[in-house]
């Protein structure tokens, strides 16, 4: 299954590979892509929104699921 959900406060590259980096040891994740000009990130998998937005403010962003 495929998500994409909203991630604020991501300003470069290093953001979004702290972000891919948190979502992709959520188990039931096998991939995260982020993109911070569009302030976004798909993620493939079968994880819960919860999880998602629960790894992505552990790691110090904003996550709209």
């Amino acid at each position: 299954m495929t998500k994409q959900i909203t991630v604020e406060g991501m300003s470069c590259g290093g953001c979004e590979e702290t972000v891919e980096n948190a979502l992709r040891d959520v188990p039931g994740v096998e991939d995260a892509e982020a993109d911070n000009e569009s302030d976004s990130v798909t993620v493939e998998g079968e994880a819960s929104d919860e999880d998602l937005a629960a790894a992505v403010e552990d790691a110090g962003y904003t996550a709209k699921v």
